[in-house]
């Protein structure tokens, strides 16, 4: 096992080999599939204590970084079901899935123009029920046709309300009339003249649902063309219709919507992130991007160089999207499996997520994760999508006393692709050494974390940013103003979900207990102590834990 030790610790350290980082994490899969690392694994890979010293009175930690990927909320994964169909899996959810893409019908929200949010709300509710008790978020995308029956599309279901598959058209909006004339405009549906006052209603019922909703990551516009992926039709014709060689007005694309949907969704929406299909559309606008065709070859100017074309967008709005297979020139595979363990596909695959910045990929609801090489690849994708937040130091006193002021700092870096898009609280905690309970905590007030930034200009020969991620220190003074015994306790760090104040972002420390605390050490409270590191056969494995939740209140 030794050899094993080195290769996982010196992958902690820095690899910035392709090859090796795919064979650490093929040892790794292998690892976690046939449990040779132990109950806790720590102990039998680290087994050294460089990272702790005592220094002037105060101890000065530098968690090992944490091996694994990380299921961490609002990044990496996305899953998706079709609930007409589809059934969850016994073991839910997925080792890297924080989120679930949700088509909702538009129908099954809004029959009427007359129905209230209240319609929206109960129908949201009834989809999404469940998902905060297993910490995981949803990414709704309202929609009315799956796809067009002069484009091959079927009929829903009518005696399951959820089947996606169809036209969902409320029922007060006459139903589109077609014809093969590629002249000749088609009537109803998005054509109505006032589909799009109706629109911008509708639009806002969704936000009075929605905007506040804790269950909610991200928002993507859809609403237009098959599957709401705003094309047949069009927004703009910036380009080519994907029905026929040129645009016809109120045919291949919708006059005038591109303006109902940005300013709809950009009032709708101040508190969360709006993502748009296509880099190229709503260019007065700052929205997200999901685009559903990463490592395609035929998307490379359509998808991959419009985005580029979006500089800094990333910074404040997630850029995400999925792996299809089906089409082009990756329809010679038939799984996820098979795309991300062709080799060059799987390097095109991570070299666009860092450079366009990832935050999430679809493609993974029906994968085997049984697969110890699919889990390799799935390893190195989930570490390269999102953010990814390294401890490097963390400073505090080893003693402090009530009610006077004391200093405590840590370094973080960003290891990832993206920021985390939303300024959740970062909270410093005192915790009992032996039950693990919080005796005090405190939140800073001060600290962004979505101005953790990770590097920039992605180097593809060299598999690494050319300008690197930024170390952001943080310092604090803090005073234990609440009456608490004298004597042991565990000083701690956790990024907490504002939904129940309960921790949820993980960092990347091996110190971890289940729960979501990053414990850092010992601190005495009006108490000298003689020792100050947690053992690390103390920590949890923080990939296995799978207690976080948040709470919905009303």
């Amino acid at each position: 096992m030794n050899w094993i030790k080195k290769l996982l610790k010196l992958s902690c350290v820095e690899n910035s080999l392709r090859r090796n980082m795919y064979l650490m994490n093929y040892i790794l899969a292998c690892l976690l599939l046939f449990s040779s690392c132990g109950d806790g694994g720590v102990e039998d890979i680290i087994d050294d204590n460089e990272n702790f010293k005592i220094i002037d009175g105060r101890v000065v930690i530098s968690p090992i970084e944490y091996y694994n990927a990380i299921r961490n909320p609002m990044k990496g994964f996305r899953e998706y079901f079709n609930p007409a169909k589809d059934k969850k899996r016994s073991q839910y959810p997925y080792p890297y899935g924080t989120m679930i893409k949700e088509y909702m019908q538009w129908d099954n929200m809004e029959d009427v123009a007359s129905d209230g949010v209240e319609k929206v709300i109960e129908y949201s509710n009834h989809r999404w029920e469940g998902v905060e008790d297993i910490n995981m978020k949803v990414i709704p995308r309202a929609y009315i046709i799956w796809k067009e029956p002069w484009l091959g599309g079927m009929t829903t279901n009518p005696e399951d309300p959820d089947d996606l598959r169809g036209s969902h058209w409320p029922s007060d909006i006459p139903g589109e009339v077609y014809s093969e004339d590629p002249d000749t405009p088609i009537t109803g549906g998005y054509f109505v003249p006032t589909f799009q006052d109706r629109v911008k209603k509708f639009v806002k019922k969704l936000g009075e649902a929605w905007n506040n909703d804790p269950r909610v990551a991200y928002v993507e516009m859809g609403i237009i063309g098959c599957w709401g992926e705003q094309h047949d039709p069009n927004i703009t014709t910036y380009w080519l219709p994907h029905t026929q060689d040129y645009h016809v007005a109120n045919r291949t694309w919708i006059p005038g919507i591109e303006k109902t949907l940005g300013d709809a969704f950009t009032e709708a929406f101040p508190n969360k992130k709006v993502m748009v299909r296509y880099a190229y559309d709503f260019k007065d606008y700052e929205f997200g991007i999901f685009w559903d065709s990463w490592a395609m070859q035929q998307e490379q100017v359509r998808g991959y160089a419009e985005m580029k074309k979006l500089g800094d967008r990333w910074k404040m709005q997630p850029i995400g999207g999925e792996i299809t297979w089906n089409w082009g020139n990756l329809s010679k595979f038939n799984s996820l499996e098979e795309v991300v363990a062709d080799g060059d596909t799987r390097d095109l695959i991570i070299d666009q997520i860092r450079d366009l910045h990832c935050n999430h990929l679809g493609g993974v609801t029906w994968a085997d994760f049984s697969d110890a090489e699919f889990i390799s690849n799935a390893i190195t994708i989930q570490k390269a999508m999102g953010y990814r937040f390294i401890i490097n130091e963390f400073n505090y006193p080893t003693k402090i006393e009530s009610n006077s002021p004391f200093s405590i700092s840590f370094e973080i870096k960003n290891t990832g692709s993206s920021p985390f898009y939303y300024n959740w609280p970062v909270e410093i905690s005192l915790l009992d050494p032996d039950s693990r309970e919080k005796v005090w905590s405190t939140q800073l007030d001060d600290v962004e974390i979505s101005t953790w930034m990770p590097g920039n200009g992605w180097d593809f020969d060299e598999n690494e940013y050319t300008i690197e991620a930024e170390n952001y220190l943080i310092e604090e003074e803090l005073t234990i103003d609440e009456d608490i015994p004298d004597g042991k306790y565990i000083i701690s760090i956790a990024i907490l979900d504002p939904a129940g104040m309960l921790p949820s972002v993980r960092f990347a420390a091996y110190n971890y207990f289940n729960g979501g605390n990053h414990p850092m050490g010992y601190i005495g409270l009006n108490q000298d102590l003689d020792e100050f590191e947690i053992p690390i056969t103390n920590f949890d494995d923080l990939q296995k834990d799978t207690s976080l939740k948040y709470i919905i209140e009303n």
